[in-house]
Parts: C-alpha cells; sequence; structure tokens
C-alpha cells in the first residue's frame, strides 16, 4: 500500500509545505490572501476545463496542490496578529513608560526568581491594541498568584526577547516566535492594577473548573508529587511537577506517558462509548451520542489545556469516533493526515512544535512498523502475547521518534524498553481509576481507602522510574546530532521498512542509497567541525573560556562547582560535535598560532614586552585606564565578559566607541569566537 496514493496525505504536505515557506519568509496578510484568491481562481477554472475533457490531464492535481501550499502560507498570515494594525507594536511610543492593560492567557511553568505568564495586550496607552506577550512577576513574600482571566494594568517598558548568548543554547526567544510572542514586561505585584472584568474564555473556565478539581483533591491529602502527576496524566499540567520527578521520567524513557495523548484519550473514548451505548436505542439516538462523543472529547481537550498532543489525539479519536458509529471503514492513515490538516489550519505554527512532531510520529511508526515486529512472533499464550505486542509497539514508537529525539534532547536511555513495559500495560487501569478519583471527589465523597491506593500507586510509579533512572550506566547524554543526521536516519528508517514490506531490487537500491545518504551526512558533520577555535563564553559574575583542537575542548573558568557551567559546556560540546573535554587553568596569555589573547583580572596588572596581543579579554572588573591600556598594547579587540560590573562595561564602551575599537561584550553580543 502507497501512503502517498491518499489524496488527504498529498493536500496535508502541501499545506506543510505552504506554512514552513511562512515561517521562514514572511508573506504579508494581503499578499498571502492575494494568492490565495488566485489559486482558488485557477483551481475553479481547472475544474470547468477537466469536467469537459475525455482525457485526464495533471493540471487540476497541480493546481490543487499549488492552492493547499497557498492556503498554508495564508494560514500563518492570518494567525500572525504581528502583521496587523492594531497590534501593540505598531501602537508603542518608545519615549514614554506604557500603560498597558492585559488579560492573563497562561499560566507558566516558574522559575527561580519569576512566575511566569502569557498576556493578552487589551491596550496600550488607551489605544485598543492586540497581539501576546510574556509576563514575568518577582517572586515575594506575598506570593500572589494571577489566574487566568484576570485584567491588569501595568505600566512597564517592552523589552526584547534575549537571543542564546552561548552555541548550542536553548533558543527561547525562537520558541516564543513560534507562539507569536516577541516581547516581555518584567514587574512585581505591586505595580499590578486588577480591574473588574465579566468577560470569561474557555482556557479561564477551564482553569477555574481545574482549580475547583484541585480544591477537591485536598481533601485526600495526597503528597505534593502525587498531585502534581495526578494533575498530568488527567489534566494535562505539568507546572506543579518537580524538578527531579521531570528528570527521572526523561532519563527512563517514559515522559511520553505524562503528556495527555492517544492513549489518555483512547481510554476516554472506550469510557464515554460504554456509558453512552444506551443513547442509541431511542429515535435519532446515534447522531446525538455521536455529537455527545465529540463535545466531550474537545471538552477534555480544553480542560488539558489544548496542547500539541493532546489536540492532535482529539482530533484524531474525533474522526473515529464518528466513523465507528457511522459503522463506516477507517484508514489509519487518512485519519492521521485528516486531524493533521485540521489542527494546522486552525494552529499553523504547531508544526514546528516538539511535542506535535513526536506525537505524530510515534503513532505513525506504530501504525507502519508494529504489524511487521509482532508477525516475527505471535505467541499463543495470551500473557505472553500481550506482552509481546506492548514490546513491539514501544520499540516501533521508539524507532520513529528515536532520530527526532536525539536531535532535540541529545540523550537516550537504554532502558526504555524495560521502563514501559512495565508502565504501559497498567497505565490504562490507573488513567481508570485516576477518573473514578476525579469522580468521587466531585461528589464530595469522603476520604476513603480508594483515594489512599491510588496515592500509594503513584508514588510506586514514581520510585519504580526513579530507580530506572538512576541506573545512569545505560542513559547516554550529549549525543550530538544534527539536522543532516537526523534527516538521514529517517531515510535509512524508511527505507528498511519498505525492504521488510516488499523484499525486491527497488527496495534494496532504496536501502544502499539511505545508507550512502547517511554516510555523506556524518562525513558532512566531521568535516565542519572546528579544529581549532577559542571561545570566550558568556557566565554572568564569572569567567569561562574554551581552547578547541582536534576535536578536544580544553575549557577553564574561575568557578568551583560544575553543576554552574557544566550545561554551557555541554551545549558547545554538542553543537560543534566535540568527542571529548577536560578542565585547565585560567591563564593570563593565550598563544593562538599568529594571535594572542591577553587576560586582565580583578588585579588590573599587564606587562607586555616580547608579546603584542590582538585581544584583551577583560574579567572580574579590573580598575584601570583603558585609554592608557589601548595607547600601550595597541590591541585590535577589546572584549569584556559577564564577571565585569555593567557601569565599568558601558564606561569601556564608551572608550571603545570614541577611539573607534571594536568592543564585544558577551552579556549583549554572546560567546566571542576566534577560529585560528
Amino acid at each position: 500500500m502507497n501512503v502517498l496514493n491518499f489524496t488527504i496525505i498529498k493536500l496535508t504536505l502541501c499545506l506543510t509545505t505552504g506554512i514552513t515557506m511562512a515561517y521562514f519568509y514572511t508573506f504579508s496578510a494581503s499578499s498571502s490572501l492575494f494568492l490565495t484568491l488566485a489559486s482558488l481562481f485557477l483551481l475553479f477554472i481547472s475544474y470547468l476545463i477537466a469536467r469537459k475533457q475525455f482525457m485526464k490531464t495533471i493540471w487540476f492535481g497541480l493546481i490543487s496542490h499549488f492552492c493547499m501550499i497557498c492556503i498554508g502560507i495564508l494560514t500563518v498570515s492570518l494567525h500572525d496578529q504581528s502583521l496587523f494594525k492594531n497590534h501593540y507594536t505598531k501602537i508603542l511610543n518608545t519615549d514614554s513608560v506604557p500603560t498597558t492593560t492585559f488579560r492573563i492567557r497562561e499560566i507558566l511553568k516558574p522559575n527561580t526568581y519569576y512566575n511566569k505568564y502569557i498576556v493578552d495586550i487589551l491596550e496600550i496607552d488607551d489605544s485598543i491594541a492586540s497581539g501576546k506577550t510574556l509576563l514575568n512577576i518577582s517572586k515575594d513574600s506575598t506570593n500572589t498568584e494571577l489566574h487566568i482571566d484576570d485584567v491588569y494594568i501595568s505600566k512597564g517598558y517592552f523589552q526584547s526577547i534575549s537571543a542564546p548568548l552561548n552555541p548550542g543554547q536553548f533558543d527561547y526567544k525562537a520558541y516564543l516566535k513560534k507562539k507569536y510572542i516577541y516581547h516581555q514586561i518584567t514587574s512585581n505585584y505591586n505595580e499590578l492594577f486588577k480591574i473588574k472584568s465579566n468577560t470569561k474564555t474557555l482556557l479561564g473556565l477551564a482553569d477555574g473548573l481545574r482549580k475547583h478539581i484541585n480544591n477537591k483533591l485536598k481533601v485526600y491529602h495526597f503528597k505534593p508529587d502525587e498531585l502534581a502527576i495526578i494533575n498530568a496524566l488527567l489534566l494535562g499540567q505539568r507546572q506543579d511537577i518537580s524538578e527531579d520527578i521531570y528528570s527521572s521520567y526523561v532519563n527512563a524513557g517514559v515522559i511520553h506517558i505524562l503528556a495527555v495523548s492517544g492513549l489518555h484519550v483512547g481510554i476516554i473514548l472506550m469510557f464515554l462509548n460504554f456509558i453512552l451505548k444506551p443513547m442509541e436505542s431511542i429515535k435519532h439516538g446515534k447522531t446525538c451520542k455521536i455529537i455527545l462523543l465529540v463535545l466531550l472529547l474537545w471538552s477534555f481537550a480544553v480542560i488539558a489545556g489544548l496542547s500539541a498532543s493532546v489536540t492532535r489525539a482529539v482530533t484524531m479519536f474525533s474522526v473515529l469516533a464518528i466513523a465507528m458509529n457511522l459503522k463506516r471503514p477507517t484508514n489509519i492513515y487518512n485519519t492521521l493526515a485528516l486531524s493533521m490538516l485540521a489542527i494546522l489550519l486552525v494552529k499553523p505554527l504547531f508544526l514546528f512544535d516538539v511535542g506535535f512532531q513526536l506525537s505524530y510520529l510515534a503513532v505513525f511508526s506504530i501504525v507502519t512498523i508494529d504489524p511487521i515486529l509482532y508477525k516475527l512472533w505471535i505467541p499463543k499464550n495470551k500473557i505472553l502475547n500481550f506482552y509481546w505486542h506492548t514490546l513491539t509497539v514501544t520499540i516501533s514508537a521508539q524507532l520513529g521518534i528515536f532520530p527526532i529525539s536525539l536531535y532535540y534532547f541529545h540523550q537516550f536511555s537504554g532502558l526504555f524498553f524495560i521502563s514501559n513495559l512495565v508502565i504501559i500495560p497498567p497505565l490504562g487501569f490507573i488513567l481508570g481509576f485516576g477518573i473514578l478519583i476525579l469522580i468521587q471527589a466531585l461528589l464530595n465523597i469522603p476520604s476513603n481507602v480508594l483515594n489512599s491506593c491510588f496515592g500509594y500507586i503513584i508514588t510506586s510509579m514514581n520510585t519504580f522510574i526513579s530507580w530506572v533512572a538512576q541506573q545512569s550506566q545505560f542513559i547516554y547524554e550529549t549525543i550530538a546530532f544534527s539536522l543532516s543526521q537526523t534527516l538521514a536516519a529517517y531515510i535509512l528508517i524508511i527505507a528498511s521498512v519498505l525492504l521488510f514490506k516488499k523484499r525486491n531490487y527497488t527496495s534494496f537500491k532504496l536501502l544502499l542509497s539511505g545508507i550512502i545518504v547517511i554516510q555523506l551526512a556524518f562525513i558532512f558533520i566531521s568535516y565542519n567541525k572546528p579544529h581549532q577555535e577559542f571561545i570566550i563564553f558568556h557566565k554572568s559574575r564569572h569567567t569561562l573560556i574554551g581552547n578547541t583542537i582536534n576535536h578536544q575542548l580544553t575549557f577553564a573558568t574561575d568557578v568551583d562547582s560544575m553543576p554552574l557551567f557544566q550545561n554551557i559546556v555541554n551545549n558547545y560540546q554538542i553543537s560543534k560535535h566535540i568527542e571529548t573535554t577536560k578542565r585547565d587553568s585560567l591563564k593570563p596569555i593565550y598563544l593562538l598560532d599568529t594571535k594572542t589573547i591577553l587576560i586582565i583580572d580583578s588585579l588590573g596588572i599587564y606587562n607586555i614586552k616580547s608579546v603584542q596581543p590582538d585581544y584583551v579579554l577583560l574579567r572580574q572588573s579590573p580598575q584601570l585606564n583603558l585609554n592608557r591600556l589601548i595607547d600601550s598594547i595597541k590591541p585590535k579587540t577589546i572584549i569584556a565578559d559577564g564577571s565585569n560590573y555593567k557601569s565599568y562595561i558601558e564606561q569601556w564602551g564608551n572608550v571603545c566607541s570614541k577611539r573607534k575599537l571594536p568592543f564585544h561584550y558577551t552579556g549583549e553580543k554572546g560567546a566571542y569566537s576566534i577560529r585560528y
């Protein structure tokens, strides 16, 4: 069966092409609308011509595919509010501090210093405005909580989201751009003035319901970790999961069970289908049942926060529920493509969401690869057959997400199959038990043995996963895997699956081509590795430098604690595909072939007689006369890292500007790299 023979799959591929084009190249709303209308007009003309022709031509198909690409471009343009006249960026006056009215839209996971929210802008200085921005509220002793749909007025600057300052660092700016968020406001609770608002959104109602459920669950005295996992499994909220528990689920290879997805929604669909079955006996009962099923599934999706995984699962199972109750045959590939098409028309930038990509790749791999693996051995024993099928499904899903997981997360758990074999089989029972506990809480049934048992089950699951995560010898981290290697790996996987399905000369040629492609990807990465590179990283209040020679990174720092800088080194190692690292002490001078770097620390002492430096690195706020230094040693570039006082940096920047000498501050321009 050729998957590309399905029309809906071709149209979905064209839509994703259009979305990708619009993401990397901005189209105005008017131009994308004109392009779409023109393509629709051409499609209509080609349809009229095709009706009168005896022989089929390719023109109608080509124009329909082009039309879908244009629709993909249009959906991105229509969802990007920054292209509209009333977007807050078109109204902001840079000469004054704006007074902003905003509504809380989403509550994010807080960090050490701030509680974080996504807000909808309503007004800027009494002018109606639109758009979303990030709100950072300083934590204080009052710890006041903002609620979804609350409306506030505050004065504060709109600050740009900082780009990553070190190589390989997570690009939070690009991540927020995919959510159409371009700025942030930093404030504190005392500077917020709450105003009365009767407007209620779906997200606000869902948040209120989640809070109501959590208040009801409090009487059962679940432990914080237990309640956090219950919220993740049943309500799709992971903000309260501790870092230790979250890391354990990641390292054990079972983080997917904490994202409400196909497994969760499938169990809910079966439960609802069973409960609503008596409706089929009344007149028009089947139609009412289908409508009610779809409404209940989408109500659950709203309660779970409309994440990429739950939206994908509910869309797919909505199509499946309709087909199942109408007794219509369905094709899983068509169902997947139709659900993707529907989601991307409403949320086009979900295409670049990691959860969205992992969800579809996992499901597509399961329906494609699992039948092949399962047929290798079909046990007659039911229990053995159940666990064998669980293993084949797990391996199929892992094969589908393995390359992209390495690309995004750079680690792999060697014990993922053990974790999944233990956790997945009883997960249906755990979810069903959890739904029963929620119903019990909503009915105000007092604490009893059921909720005590459920808490014990959750704790036991956490304990087992923590034990698996502690087997560090089976967790492979800092795996460098580029985009080209990821694409090459998928080509090889697809070629291997095709060979298993149809063993012929063409499939064998495709497999050999896949092997050649992945070899070329590794050769390309090896060729582009930095053989010799000196880098000054940005580390707040500290100095961190690295020197790469022949794929080995030697780093030096004034930080004693490894965890404070380990991520920076690991990110650089991964991004540059460096094989080994070692630590060394900071030196006052570095000789890099024909280039020399002089490092001046807080003592401000420098005495260069035989060597004239090309670069000067200022660290730990040295008290010196920069003009005198420039006159005496005549450097080509002055560099200041994150260990210096801001007042010093401003002063040095002014001096260099007057002297027309390049000045690089890592806190603004990022890490400084010297290839030699």
